[in-house]
């Protein structure tokens, strides 16, 4: 049985840390086999790419993108912190709360989408509309995030027996008894869609950068880095590939792709009724657990960016608080938003990617090249400590890595020139992790890790860590290239 969590963004002592490396690997299969990995799969056959490149291109696309989340993995268990609050020590105390917004509005927006198909999908077998489903699919959600992190991880490993059956038959289906060739613009090779797709299940990959130590932050400390890091990237890049695949044999089938109604009609081509279930049974328990991650996410975020202006105890108080005015603020946002929404979400994913790559590119480099891992934990609560207020470097870099982006940049509103140069293939993501990593690395150039060891040393102190744990822990992380070899 889950207890009710009593931390939120404080410093997990090491004698509270419990879990396996391995059980990252069920959480994120199931936290990425939702429907909305589906629907990446769509983009490049519903252009006119042909299935065969759309699947290699999904497949490279998750592989490359899903790195990047990974090795976020290994922060948890090193720090013994959540994700965002790490990146104080690149952007400062208060200058952390620019790529925290950002989040915020990604945790908000994942909600509001799993909100609306939750309710979709209920509202195939039950009475009632979005009058009564919106509220108890919240109030559900939130409880989920108010007991915390262990149901959380208890309830996503579960779900896993759950959703693989009912999609292994889906796609049983689908590959024996659709037309790829029946599609809305046929099906062709085209390096620009190929470029198109890539980009698509990369970036896709990478906006879970912003939760992965949120939720491997209690592990153990001498968790090794490759093991937290290679089953992280083994459940999140395995499920992509999969329903990428699916959605994209979906989409080059039917006139008109549409993940609830095409999922559907599948399914009852095995017997009528099945595809309801399948509807139903995939997406209701996924989403309502999802929503719950988003909560408790938000709920880290929120209290973050306050306790960055005034002092915050973390206290089961504050984190009942932070997830309830979350749920407040999706139930109005979603019920004020157009019913076009969902048209619409690919192209908000899209701009709270071009907000998060940059920060992603300098959380990493930070933490496996300059400062490899060794922090003054303590020191990232104080405004008056080592890192600051305001981290011009991190920031400095962050800026620069969104302005290189930005003529690669393809939205509904703007399109950059490099853009339209490679025919509408939206590589920014690329283009922005390598600048904005890039920059942090020779702005920190003359950086002396040896200048923070009092710190960290009184830090350590603090917090009670006994100094023995310090060898044992993976607190100077090898490079990324190593940990790959191994």
């Amino acid at each position: 049985m889950a207890n009710v969590e009593t931390h939120s963004i404080d410093h997990v002592p090491r004698d509270e840390r419990h879990g396996k490396a391995w059980h990252q690997a069920p959480f994120w299969f199931t936290g990425n086999f939702v429907i909305s990995t589906m629907v990446v799969g769509f983009i490049g056959p519903a252009q006119g790419l042909a299935l065969g490149w759309a699947v290699l291109a999904s497949a490279l696309g998750a592989l490359f993108g899903t790195v990047f989340m990974a090795f976020h993995a290994n922060q948890g268990p090193t720090m013994g912190l959540p994700q965002m609050i790490q990146s104080r020590a690149q952007f400062g105390v208060r200058g952390a709360i620019v790529p925290l917004l950002a989040v915020l509005f990604v945790y908000v927006g994942f909600s509001v989408f799993g909100l609306f198909l939750t309710t979709q999908a209920l509202t195939m077998v039950l009475p009632g509309d979005a009058t009564l489903w919106y509220p108890v699919v919240i109030v559900v959600a939130a409880s989920i995030a108010i007991v915390g992190y262990d149901l959380l991880h208890l309830l996503l490993r579960w779900l896993t027996y759950l959703v693989v059956p009912i999609f292994v038959i889906v796609t049983i289906i689908a590959v024996t008894t659709l037309d790829p060739h029946s599609g809305p613009a046929g099906g062709h090779f085209s390096a620009s869609l190929f470029l198109v797709q890539f980009a698509a299940a990369a970036g896709y990959q990478i906006s879970y950068a912003v939760y992965v130590s949120d939720y491997s932050r209690y592990l153990p400390a001498n968790t090794p880095g490759r093991a937290v890091i290679g089953w992280t990237y083994l459940g999140a890049a395995l499920s992509s590939i999969w329903l990428t695949a699916l959605g994209g044999l979906i989409a080059s089938s039917f006139a008109l792709p549409d993940a609830v109604g095409n999922l559907e009609h599948v399914g009852d081509k095995l017997f009528d009724g099945f595809g309801t279930f399948a509807v139903v049974a995939s997406i209701v328990p996924s989403a309502v657990a999802i929503i719950g991650v988003n909560a408790y996410g938000s709920m880290l975020a929120g209290v973050t960016i306050l306790e960055g202006f005034r002092p915050v105890k973390a206290t089961a108080r504050v984190r009942v608080l932070g997830i309830a005015l979350f749920a407040v603020g999706v139930y109005v946002i979603a019920r004020v938003l157009p019913d076009d929404f969902l048209d619409n979400f690919n192209s908000f994913v899209t701009m709270m990617l071009y907000l998060l790559v940059p920060w992603t590119a300098v959380n990493l480099a930070d933490f496996y090249w300059v400062r490899r891992g060794h922090y003054a934990i303590a020191e990232i609560f104080n405004p008056n400590g080592i890192y600051g207020r305001w981290g011009w470097r991190g920031l400095g870099a962050y800026v620069a890595g969104f302005a290189a982006m930005v003529p690669f940049m393809s939205t509904t509103f703007f399109t950059g020139p490099a853009n339209r140069a490679l025919d509408g293939a939206d590589i920014s993501f690329a283009v922005g992790l390598a600048v904005a990593g890039a920059v942090y690395l020779v702005l920190m150039r003359g950086f002396d890790p040896a200048r923070e060891e009092p710190a960290i040393e009184a830090s350590a102190r603090l917090l009670h860590e006994p100094e023995d744990a310090a060898a044992a822990a993976p607190a100077h992380p090898p490079e990324p290239t190593e940990l790959l070899r191994r």
